[in-house]
């Protein structure tokens, strides 16, 4: 499956570590999971998610960096 630059689809941040500013997010289209960063919440003073939380992610294709998918924006 491919998707695309623009795709936004639903997720639910499966752990985040507030220290590091990262986590591992779920959705349909990323059975392994995709990480954010904490400069990728489309939210003014968010650094963090809580586990469960759900949230909207769009979406660059496949990296060089070896993962599946990578978020670009997280709307909490």
């Amino acid at each position: 499956m491919r998707i695309s630059r623009t795709s936004t689809v639903p997720a639910v941040v499966r752990e985040w570590d507030d220290e590091a500013g990262w986590g591992v997010l779920d959705c349909a289209e990323t059975p392994g999971g995709c990480f954010g960063h904490f400069s990728d919440i489309v939210a003014e003073g968010f650094r963090s998610l809580s586990a469960g939380q759900r949230v909207q992610l769009t979406w660059e294709a496949p990296g060089q960096d070896g993962y599946a998918y990578r978020a670009v924006r997280i709307i909490p």
